[in-house]
């Protein structure tokens, strides 16, 4: 049997048990979809946002790219985002990193790793620069990934609520909030790292006056 075959086993084992727990599960999923939550997570196959919450189909809007990252000129992304902001109202948009993260490992080296993910990388770069001194006083490599995949994470909530689509969000409905966490594969706890709350105050530079 084919790998890919026995995902689709799977798939119709699934089902099947789910329509026997509850007959009326998949007409209610197919019918509406009111998440609570965005989950911006990495690609790793290891953090899987429903697993490692506990939660069920139609509870979570995922979008998932190498390291977690908020790029502001990532249509992906800003489309997602003003998806699930503006039409499904999202409460919490969290940004989850894990430790670890192949990534954030790649962006502190200096191998080249082609034009496409050079590019990629180069955002996770940039938090390094921004927290250099603090990273090269670490002397411990692990732990020094470690760091910086918190760091990472800090940084993408900042540039979610310097987007016009968060701050307009929390101009008129006063949500969502912003949770940043990290993810622990050796023990598989999250670890919260930082939280924005509606309108909290951000560098008057990224601050859109006319929303």
């Amino acid at each position: 049997m084919n790998a890919y075959e026995k995902l689709l086993l799977e798939n119709k084992a699934w089902s099947e048990e789910m329509h026997q727990e509850d007959p009326e599960f998949f007409k209610r999923l197919s019918a509406l979809q009111t998440p609570e939550f965005l989950w911006i997570g990495c690609s790793d196959s290891r953090v899987p946002a429903d697993k490692i919450t506990g939660t069920q189909p139609g509870e979570i809007f995922v979008h998932r790219n190498i390291a977690n990252m908020v790029v502001h000129t990532d249509v992906n992304l800003l489309s997602v985002l003003d998806y699930a902001v503006n039409y499904l109202k999202v409460k919490h948009v969290i940004v989850c990193g894990h430790y670890g993260c192949g990534g954030v490992k790649a962006a502190m080296s200096n191998q080249d790793f082609k034009p496409v993910l050079n590019m990629w990388l180069r955002n996770i770069k940039d938090v390094y620069h921004i927290y250099k001194e603090e990273l090269n006083g670490i002397k411990d490599d692990e732990h020094r990934t470690d760091r910086l995949v918190e760091l990472n994470v800090k940084e993408q909530v900042y540039h979610l609520a310097q987007t016009s689509i968060i701050q307009r969000a929390w101009k008129n409905d006063n949500s969502p909030h912003l949770h940043g966490w990290v993810y622990g594969l050796k023990d598989g706890l999250i670890k919260p790292v930082m939280e924005m709350t509606p309108n909290s105050p951000i560098d008057p530079l990224y601050h859109y006056e006319d929303l």
